[in-house]
């Protein structure tokens, strides 16, 4: 055998290796998360949130909700945060400089009121331009300041938290009625917890009151749809595989609870960066590690946020195009933590993890089918190997989507009808034709942009929750 065939027979035989190494592991971590799931399920069946937060031990929380440019749906979101179920909350809604009627439409609904509140800059922040409170819904604060990102939006919210716990959230999520309820248990359970993530399902189709999601239907787009699936496969059961484990490693930034204390002690979230959520927890890690102090991050698999997502490519592909830079950039923020046994188990596998089998898929996939194409045009391909790639290749990547959504139909159903649950199962087979492919060029496109220096956030429009908020009561005597 010539050097180039020998040098291509092994390049084909490592990509395939990489590929299974890959399927594996995804679904090892599947089957762990079902595992833990059914076991936090039976163990929580017989306890009525309720009664577990009638205890003084519950800890009151700060729901920081940043706004830009959401006059479509802001309204809608605030009257469904501000009607969850929780002993003891407040609801900041920071606007961060939104050129539309954004704040306006907060005012007149929310009958809100310039106000003397002072702030706390334990954070460095753009500047706050005002402060806006409401009788007629006392844990309510509208914040209006100048524009800095959703990370300075955060930090402003966390100046003016009155609790010890902070919620981090997107301005256009949902939360389920009881989401608080659930996310904040585990503090209770858990010494040295110090974040909490909920799970992140898409909106897409579902039917939206003015009190929140009041029909879980599936999208008619088969572009959302391939995302439900995706969704379930890599943020819920992937995440709490991690979590399993007690090597979280991301807490996404549309639903994350932390300790106030923790992130003003790591210096808040970080603004010079387009992946804050997922820096924030490589961060907190590193420092607690740092600090020598034992701690805890988790996700919860029943507290849900509901959020809108793509279903147009060129939205999609500026989102998973971010993502990647985020990724990418995180990681090479803290790359001292990875292969370092000083950091435990984040360092010796959370770190390594995302280095080879997220940041540097679409590199070596993409180079495998690539090569693959190029082996069947010249011939050079035997058809035993062949069958063994695209077994590895698809089939794999395939088995792991149906069990994410068999899976999660036994663990807990959302969606209902024997035809959601089959649309389903051919979204799950049908992303791997096509659909995944794309996702790993966006993503390609997001590491050459990365390499190149480029930090726009890029433009993600929205249909926006259209429920109207319900009456407000009147003040009381």
């Amino acid at each position: 055998m010539s050097f180039s065939g020998f040098a291509a027979a092994f390049a084909m035989w490592g990509i395939l290796a990489y590929f299974l190494a890959l399927h594996l592991t995804h679904l090892s971590l599947i089957l762990r998360a079902f595992v833990s799931i059914r076991r936090y399920l039976d163990a929580t069946g017989i306890d009525r949130l309720d009664s577990t937060f009638e205890t003084s031990h519950y800890k009151p929380m700060t729901l920081i909700c940043p706004v830009f440019n959401e006059e479509a749906g802001g309204v809608a979101s605030v009257n469904s945060l501000v009607s969850l179920r929780y002993p003891e909350f407040q609801v900041v809604v920071v606007n961060d400089g939104s050129t539309d009627a954004t704040l306006e439409r907060l005012i007149k609904a929310f009958k809100l009121h310039p106000s003397q509140r002072v702030v706390r800059h334990l954070l460095p922040t753009k500047a706050v331009r005002g402060i806006y409170e409401s009788a007629y819904v006392p844990n309510l604060v509208v914040v209006d300041k100048a524009g800095g990102g959703k990370a300075d939006a955060l930090n402003c919210g966390i100046n003016l938290a009155r609790y010890p716990l902070v919620c981090c959230m997107d301005g256009d999520s949902l939360l389920e009625n009881d989401a608080l309820l659930r996310i904040a248990r585990p503090f209770m359970d858990r010494p040295g917890l110090v974040a909490s993530g909920g799970v992140v399902r898409p909106l897409n189709g579902c039917k939206v009151t003015s009190m929140g999601i009041r029909g879980i239907h599936l999208p008619s787009s088969w572009l959302a749809r391939f995302q439900i699936v995706e969704y379930l496969r890599a943020f819920l059961f992937a995440r709490v595989g991690l979590a399993s484990m007690d090597t979280m490693f991301i807490v996404s930034g549309a639903f994350g609870v932390f300790r106030k204390d923790v992130v003003v002690a790591a210096g808040g979230l970080e603004t010079a960066t387009i992946g804050e959520d997922f820096e924030l927890v490589v961060r907190l890690h590193r420092c607690l590690r740092e600090w020598k102090r034992p701690h805890h991050i988790t996700l919860v698999p029943d507290p849900v946020c509901w959020t809108e997502v793509p279903e147009h490519f060129d939205q999609l592909s500026r989102q998973r195009n971010r993502w990647q830079r985020g990724l990418l950039e995180t990681l090479w923020r803290h790359r001292r933590m990875c292969f370092n046994p000083k950091y435990g188990r984040i360092g010796l596998f959370s770190m390594p993890y995302f280095l080879v089998f997220e940041a540097l898929a679409p590199i070596i996939e993409i180079a495998g089918y690539l090569v693959f194409a190029w082996s069947l045009w010249t011939h050079s391909l035997n058809s035993s190997f062949a069958l063994l790639f695209v077994c590895v290749a698809l089939l794999l990547g395939m088995l792991n989507s149906v069990m994410s959504v068999v899976l999660q139909e036994i663990s807990g159903h959302r969606y209902q009808g024997f035809r959601a649950w089959c649309l389903l199962l051919a979204a799950a087979v049908a992303e791997n034709f096509g659909y995944r492919q794309l996702t790993l060029l966006w993503r390609l496109k997001g590491t050459l942009d990365w390499i190149r220096g480029k930090d726009s956030w890029g433009h993600m429009k929205r249909k926006g929750l259209t429920a109207h908020p319900a009456p407000l009561p009147p003040p009381g005597p």
